[in-house]
Parts: C-alpha cells; structure tokens; sequence
C-alpha cells in the first residue's frame, strides 16, 4: 500500500475470491474499495496485500478466450500465469472459444513505483477469471459487474448497474514539426494506446500550416469535445490559447473546455510545470501521467497574463523574454532537429558573442508574495482594444456557431444566415477521416480539399486591461530602470523548458510574474555561472550587483533601436515596447490525479 494511510471510512464495493490454478494453496481475495482495487494473497501460513490505488487505474475490459487451434490442446483449465498461455478476444469476435464459460476481466493501471533514484509509471494488467457460474452468459453478467463498478468509480459517480457515459470527444491538434519533429509517431505509440485503454475517443487533426490550431478553435464548435488537447511544443498551446480568446464566447468557452499540453517539442516548459507541482514523473518523450490526465478529467486553474504590443494584443501562459535567452530561443531554431540540446549549444554560442540592449523597464513590484490575496475572478468586457484603437474591428463578425452538418451557418453578432466555404469540412468528413474500432478519427494531412483558412477577421477579446495604454504614461508606485541591459526575462511557470527550474516559489495560479533581469557589465564567466546555476534550479542565490529576480503584478518594457528579439512563450514578435499583466481563474489545465 505504500505511504497510503488506512482510511477507516474506505467502502468495500465488491468481493471476491479468486484462485491460481497453478499454485493449488495459494488463494486471492479481491476487493474493490473506494480507494482502489485490493489484491490479498493468502497461504497456508501467511497473508500479503498489495492496493492499486484508484487514482492508477485507468480503464477495463471484459474478454473471452480466443478459439484454439487445432492441435493446440483442448483443456480449459490451464493455468493462464503468463502472457503467451491466455490468449483473449473481444467478447464479440467470431473468433472466441464457445468452449470455455469463462468471462475475463482485464484492468489497466500505470503504478507509480521507486526505480534506483527516479520515480516512473509502470504499466500493470491485472487479469480476474470469473467461472462460477455454468454458463457464460452469467459469469460475464459478473464481470461486467465489476466492470461497471470501475467506471462509476473512475467517473466519481454513484455506483450503478449501468456505466457513466461521456459521447464527447479530445480534441487533439498535433504539430508534425514540434521539436526534433517525432509528435506523430509518440503520440500513436505512447498516448493513443492508454487513450484506448481508457475507452477515451479522440479526433486528431495534424496542423498544416502556421495559426492552423488557432484559426480552428476559433471557428469550430468547440463545445462538441471534452477538451482540447495541444500535442507538440509550447508553440501549438499558445495558438489554442489565443484561438479561443478571439471567440465572442470566450469566458464560456474556457469554462466548460479544459485544455492540455503532450511535450513533444524542445522547451516543454508548461508540461514539466504541471508534473513539477502534481509530483508526477516527468522524463523526456516519456507521456504517460500527462496522458492518464486526459482520461480523468481533473482540472486546475492557471494565470494567463495579457500581452500587448504595437500592433497585437495576445495572452501567454508561460514567459516573455527580452535578451539572452530569447536570442537562445529563436536562433537556434536552425538546429531544431537536435532536439532540447539545441539550447545549450547555441547558450555557449550566445555566452561568446554577448550582446547588450538598451531601453527601459518599468514593472509594477510585489512586496510580500506570501501576503498576496486570494485570486479572484476577473472583470471582464466583450473585447479588448490597443492604444490607437487599429487592432479591433466593432463590424467584425468574429465567431461563427459552425453547425457541421449544414452548408450554411448563422453569425452570433448579426444573426446573418452565410453560406458554408468550401474548404471548410466537417470533422466527420470522409474525404479527411480514417476512423478506427474505438471510434477515434485521424486527419490527414494530405486529405485533398481539407484546408480550412478562415474568412473571418480575427478580433482579440479577454478580460478587461487595468493597465494604461501602451504609449501613456505609468503609474507612479511603478519602478522605472533605465540603461543596457543583458536580459529581462518574466516568467509565470516554474520551468521555462523541461530541464530550467527558473521559478520554484512559483505556483500555477498565485496571480505572480517572476522577472529576472540581468544588466550590461556582466563577465562571460559570471554568465556561465548563472546558466549553470538557473538549471539547477538556486535562482534564489543569484541577486548580485548585475543579476536580480524580482516578483511582479505587471511590468512594460521598452527596448532602444531596431534590432533584438522579444518572445512570448518562446513565439517571436515585433521588436519593441511591450507590456504585459496578469489574471488568475480564466482558463482551466486538465493535469495529473496524483494529490
């Protein structure tokens, strides 16, 4: 059982006892308790439990044994220990054993189990034969009993004679050229199959183009998924995140639609934060506590922070950056196929030929972290406009209710009836879907006709600004500082990539921006020093003269010259002032049942 404590007020569901055929005096009671499954093994002279915590078991499945061959045998009552002994089928295969009456319950659980100094999931299948009965039909009643069971526990629902149901899909939009550009190929190999042991469908579509993903939940009925799941870099999140914020329905939309990241990219910074504070195990191209969170549904709130440029107004969940480690970002996009290696090389590159900006940074100081109020919900108006008013359109039509199976569809601004363009297709489409036995539907990316650029002119809405428009002038508690500048980096996440801790008293939603900012007069050894020391995570141990972290509410920061990078979200935009705050309780993360 582990660290898990006995809970005196744990419900025992249902009990039974099962028997290995091939150890005659050993015996296992199992019971299905609110906590988990229950797994006695009793001897002549001793007894041993083991608990598979609910929390780890993701799905079942009632199976038959499969017909055998002839030659093959005709005893029904060998021992099945062993993987290559039982062979099972779907119970409504042509293919199954009539001669056996025996009805099999499979249970899919990933444990969390110590490995030397790591922590990992270990993929365990526990198999119950029920034979009690003379005839199948009863023993798979039984079965399904306990099947049944799983679900309304799993669903946190009452328990019943009949299954929790949920028709409602994952969105998944997936970024082929996400990192070293293997997204494709992890998510058919580690995530697709818990996603069926889960008996969780899923649409995937393959992004085409750049906006792709932003450009489809802005225009899609996103209410007919579950959720919306981004497989790739940061990059693929960021557009999903931006798409819904240029929704007129915005506020329902992330309301009733959680979202969630699959890291296949080179950064992953938001998919090692929601492990870091969920304690789930987090290991390169390893998926599978993100992917069991997909299956379960739990959410947690996390701060958006509102973004606003020249031209663009734009909402991030990660970082923005100024200097160094956006240079190291952007410019070593030429080496994207060497993976998250790619940043340490291009970080000595950078360490070399150090380059210095001026400009000046304004930011809005948090005294006390730890005496900040409870977040609380946003005000909030229909949409937000920049300084000089060019970036919305009042006449905009922005968000059209797509009804799938209709060749027009009705503006929610105007009520005007349009007539459907013709690149725009149904998600069930056949020209693009190829649909498997759990009624999952893959796009191609190379389905004739399928492109789906929208007609409409996007118009960024959110949550109300507190902040003066970009051009006016500050407050006057705001801290101003002036002069050259190696990097100013904000972060709102605990890692900005999967390996550099760059906040740790940073929370998902505490409403805090963490700034670091390092000035001009810095040594290349004392920059060493601090890439070093950041990705061991002691940024605490960094304020010196040159180096200093500071928590914020807002900050605006407005760089001299013409030539640099600013990243959002590790997303390159236009080169000069930029400004930016934070909101708490807007959008929902699906993330890991492991508290």
């Amino acid at each position: 059982m582990g660290d898990e404590k006995a809970d005196t007020k744990e419900q025992v569901h249902l009990e039974e006892t099962f028997y290995i055929l091939s150890k005659k005096k050993s015996v296992f009671r199992v019971r299905l308790t609110s906590k988990g499954l229950s797994l006695i093994k009793e001897t002549d002279d001793s007894s041993k439990e083991q608990t598979i915590l609910l929390r780890d078991i993701i799905g079942s499945k009632c199976m038959r044994s499969k017909r055998r061959r002839v030659g093959g045998g005709s005893c029904v009552c060998t021992s099945f220990v062993g993987h290559q002994q039982l062979k099972v089928v779907d119970e409504n295969s042509g293919d199954l054993d009539e001669n056996d009456i025996s009805a099999y319950l499979y249970i899919y659980a990933y444990v969390l189990k110590q490995s030397r100094r790591t922590l990992k999931r270990e993929r365990t299948t526990i198999t119950l034969r029920f034979r009690s009965y003379d005839k199948y039909e009863d023993n798979n009643k039984e079965a399904q009993k306990w099947r049944t069971t799983i679900k309304c526990l799993l669903a946190n629902e009452p328990i019943s004679s009949v299954p929790p149901v949920n028709d409602k899909k994952l969105l998944v939009l997936l970024n082929p050229k996400s990192g070293p550009g293997k997204a494709r190929e992890l998510f058919q190999m580690k995530v697709a199959p818990i996603l069926q042991e889960a008996e969780v469908p899923y649409d995937l579509h393959v992004t085409k183009y750049a906006n792709y993903a932003r450009e489809f939940v802005r225009t899609r009925n996103v209410y007919n998924w579950r959720g919306i799941v981004a497989v790739g870099g940061d990059g693929v999140l960021f557009e999903v995140l931006n798409g819904l914020f240029e929704r007129l329905d915005w506020q329902q939309a992330f309301a009733e639609v959680p979202l969630a990241v699959l890291p296949c990219g080179s950064g992953n910074g938001l998919a090692r934060t929601i492990c870091h504070h969920f304690n789930e195990p987090f290991f390169h191209e390893n998926m599978v506590g993100l992917s069991i969170a997909l299956t379960r549904g739990k959410t947690a709130p996390i701060d958006v922070v509102r973004v606003e440029t020249k031209s663009k107004i734009m909402f991030s969940l990660l970082s923005v950056g100024w200097g160094l480690l956006s240079d190291i970002d952007i410019e070593s996009e030429r080496m994207r196929a060497i993976g998250g290696q790619r940043f340490t090389l291009w970080a000595l590159a950078r360490t070399v030929g150090l380059r210095r900006y001026k400009g000046v940074l304004s930011y809005a100081p948090i005294k006390d972290v730890s005496k900040l109020p409870k977040a609380k919900h946003t005000i909030t108006l229909s949409h937000s406009v920049s300084q000089d008013g060019s970036l919305d359109s009042p006449e905009t039509e922005a968000f059209f209710d797509c009804d799938e199976q209709s060749d027009v569809f009705t503006s929610t601004v105007t009520g005007k009836k349009h007539q459907r363009v013709d690149s725009w297709y149904s998600v069930n489409s056949r020209r693009s879907a190829f649909y498997s036995t759990r009624g999952s539907e893959y796009h191609s990316v190379t389905s004739g006709g399928s492109e789906m650029r929208s007609p409409v002119h996007a118009c960024m809405h959110g949550p109300a600004p507190h902040l003066p428009s970009l051009m006016s002038q500050l407050p006057s508690h705001w801290v101003h500082e002036e002069g050259e500048f190696v990097m100013v980096h904000v972060s709102y996440q605990s890692y900005i990539s999967e390996d550099l801790l760059f906040a740790p008293r940073s929370e998902m939603s505490d409403g805090v921006m963490w700034m670091l900012i390092i000035k001009a007069g810095i040594s290349r050894s004392q920059i060493l020093s601090f890439l070093v020391t950041i990705s061991q995570g002691n940024i605490a141990e960094l304020n010196n003269e040159h180096i200093k972290i500071v928590p914020v509410s807002a900050f605006r920061i407005v760089p001299e010259g013409q030539t640099g990078y600013v990243t959002v979200d590790g997303e390159l935009v236009e080169y000069g002032p930029i400004q930016a705050e934070i909101f708490p309780n807007i959008v929902n993360i699906l993330t890991p049942d492991t508290k």
